[in-house]
Order: C-alpha cells, then sequence, then structure tokens
C-alpha cells in the first residue's frame, strides 16, 4: 500500500513516525463539461486513485517538504514563504501561502512527505489532490478550524497564483467533499451541492487515456469562453434577466439564431443543453435508471465533438468503439478536451475483454498505446487512521 510505503520513507527521512495520514483523491466528472465558467452545473466524484501524506510538526519554522514519487525534497521556512523554481513544491507552497493569507495562522515547521497513484497527465487532476491533501492535512495537523469549502477556495487560489493555472473549483471540491457510491452535483453558480446515488455494482467505470494533447488546448479553451461571453452579450439586448448561459433555454437561444453567428449559437446550443442533461442525468440516477445516463453520456459527447469541437479523432474514435457494445451503458470525452481520456460505463464482468479489444483497436488505428484505468467512487479527503496506529 502506497501509504505504508510513505510511512517507511518518512521514518527513514526523519526518524520518526508521522503525526498524521491523509488520503486526496483525483476525481472524475461523469456528466457536465465546459458548464463550470458558464454557471452551470457539474457531476464529479472522487476516486480511488490518490495522493497520500504523511506529515509531523516540527519545532522550528521549517517546511520540509519531500516528493516520494520524484525522490526529490524542498525546504524553505515560515517566515520566507516564496515560489520555487521546482514546480512541484509550488502546489504545497501556494496551499501554505493561501493559509497564512486567509489569516490563519501556523506557528510551527512541519516535516512531509507524500505521493501517490493518481496518473499525471490523464485528466483526473493530481494537482488539486495535492493541493486539497495539502490543506486538509495542515488543518488537521494545526487544528485551524477551516471548513471544507474554504479549504477548496483555498486549494483553488494556491493553482491560480502558484503553479499559473486559471482553474474552477469543481476539481478542489470533488476531491474534498467526494462520497462513496455517490456523484456531487455542484452548482457552479453559488457552490451549493447534493449527492446523488451512483451505486450500480454490475457496471465499472474506465478511463481510456488516449496518451495525447493537442497543442490546440490552451488557446482554443480561452477561445470557447469568449465565444460564450459573446452569445450572452447579444442575449442580454432582449433577455436582460440573462447573466449567463445557466438563464438561458433553447427557445431563447433559437428565437435569437439570426443575430448570433453560426459559431456562437452552436458554442451556446451546447452548453444550454448540457446544463438541462446534467438534471436529467440526475433524476436518471435518483430512478437507478443507468440506459438513460448513459444515453446522456452520448449526448454530451456528441455535442462536445460536433457542437463545442474540442474533441479530437483520437477521443472520437473510442466513443465510436463502444456505440454498437451492449456491455457499455454510456461513453465520453471527459475534461478540456483535445485530448485526455474517455470515461465508459462498462459491464463489471466483462472489462478485462472491454480493455484488451480498445486497446488493440487504439493501436491498430494510431499506433499508440492505450493505457486503461478501472476506478471507484469514494470518500473525499480523509484521515488515515489506522496506519498511523499500526506503524506507532
Amino acid at each position: 500500500m502506497l501509504n505504508e510505503l510513505l510511512t517507511q520513507k518518512f521514518k527513514d527521512h526523519f526518524g520518526e513516525n508521522p503525526t498524521l495520514l491523509v488520503r486526496a483523491p483525483g476525481r472524475i466528472n461523469l456528466i457536465g463539461e465546459h458548464t463550470d465558467y458558464n454557471n452551470g452545473f457539474v457531476l464529479p466524484a472522487a476516486i480511488d486513485k490518490a495522493i497520500y501524506f504523511a506529515i509531523s510538526p516540527r519545532n522550528d519554522k521549517k517546511c520540509i517538504l519531500f516528493a516520494y514519487d520524484l525522490d526529490d525534497s524542498y525546504e524553505l521556512s515560515l517566515d520566507n514563504i516564496h515560489k520555487s523554481e521546482k514546480n512541484w513544491a509550488n502546489f504545497l507552497i501556494g496551499v501554505l501561502a493561501e493559509i497564512q493569507e486567509s489569516g490563519k495562522q501556523i506557528n510551527t515547521g512541519f516535516n512531509l512527505v507524500f505521493g501517490g497513484d493518481v496518473p499525471l497527465g490523464a485528466g483526473l487532476s493530481s494537482s488539486a489532490a495535492v493541493e486539497s491533501g495539502m490543506g486538509f492535512a495542515l488543518n488537521k495537523l494545526f487544528d485551524l478550524g477551516l471548513s471544507k469549502l474554504e479549504l477548496a477556495l483555498i486549494a483553488q487560489q494556491a493553482e491560480h497564483k502558484y503553479a499559473g493555472v486559471n482553474c474552477g473549483i469543481m476539481d478542489m471540491f470533488a476531491s474534498i467533499h467526494g462520497k462513496t457510491n455517490s456523484v456531487i452535483k455542484l452548482d457552479c453558480q453559488d457552490l451549493t451541492f447534493e449527492y446523488f446515488p451512483f451505486d450500480f455494482p454490475e457496471y465499472s467505470l474506465v478511463l481510456c487515456n488516449t496518451g495525447v494533447k493537442h497543442n490546440l488546448g490552451d488557446s482554443e479553451y480561452n477561445q470557447r469562453r469568449a465565444e460564450c461571453e459573446e452569445g450572452i452579450r447579444i442575449l442580454q439586448k432582449p433577455f436582460p434577466q440573462v447573466d449567463s448561459l445557466r438563464d438561458v433555454t433553447i427557445p431563447m437561444l433559437r428565437s435569437q439564431a439570426d443575430k448570433l453567428s453560426p459559431v456562437v449559437y452552436s458554442r451556446c446550443k451546447y452548453v444550454v443543453e448540457e446544463i438541462e442533461r446534467v438534471d436529467v442525468a440526475c433524476e436518471a440516477l435518483e430512478n437507478g435508471d443507468l440506459t438513460t445516463f448513459g444515453q446522456k453520456m452520448y449526448e454530451t459527447h456528441e455535442g462536445l465533438s460536433q457542437d463545442y469541437e474540442v474533441s479530437c479523432p483520437e477521443l472520437d474514435f473510442l466513443v465510436e468503439q463502444t456505440l454498437n457494445l451492449d456491455t457499455v451503458a454510456g461513453a465520453r470525452m471527459m475534461g478540456g478536451g483535445f485530448g485526455g481520456c474517455t470515461i465508459n460505463l462498462v459491464k463489471a464482468d466483462v472489462v478485462d475483454d472491454f480493455i484488451e479489444s480498445m486497446t488493440l483497436a487504439y493501436k491498430d488505428k494510431f499506433d499508440r498505446e492505450l493505457l486503461s484505468y478501472k476506478v471507484k467512487i469514494t470518500n473525499g479527503v480523509e484521515e488515515i487512521q489506522e496506519i498511523v496506529e499500526k506503524a506507532s
């Protein structure tokens, strides 16, 4: 187990057992893509791929950080918190800085070892797991009294200011608020949320990682945001109550089709339909209706590919391979687009066969290796008490 390996590394490195062990999961998003910055809904969940932390307080102002997976360390003082030339350290330093900025005081340093099994570059938010776990660990170790929402907002600001990524809050929110066998319907307008059951033991969640990230990603992401904002500006003239695409319906959009460029119309159409799809998908989960839920996943992918145009040949190919498989309830690309993973709802008893056939087909088509992961929905960030007891 990774937590046991980290505990041993901590003992080897610092000559004592850690005071606290923490598990911070990566996340998936079942449905609700590119809706977050349009004040819509998302439907993420925490998963059993995680970053683990072993930590103890010190008697001085030193903070010694050790990255288990990189076999690298970094040291700083609480009296001089600043960005590091080591990029991995900035995700941790940023959280420490934002906690201090919030007015909470950490008066002594700490020793920390962290590492995990969240695949890098697969769209499972390893950075959010690092930030969320760091915040949780410091909050627990120093009894700071920060709420889960405050920890998520601190993690988001750390990524903005120290990692240089202007991300939304979904990744951190899911890592912190996750619940076993449940997905989180998060309202990105006011950050209220509710849990919906996702307990289908006859099905497994399988991620198929294309292993590609097309360079269009960042510029096209900014372009999509700009196109949505243009649509809002035009729609506000006849509908002054519109503040975001959350406030728009398809009939409203159609009534202004001649005022919108075809591209802007398509972008807005996708977002408005996707926000509605999240509602329908949640209703399906309440009714135990995985067929409808899977159908909405396919509709999401079609919208992302055709209307929002953020897919790529590799992602489209992987989803197309599942369309005629009665062992797959639903599939779609997951994440910002132009690469990354597809997420698939696969009959549990054929997962190995599914992965094998997808791997062969992908290799034959693109001459690339397909990495696939079976994941389970788990609790969010939590303390691992039993390992601490065993190690002490």
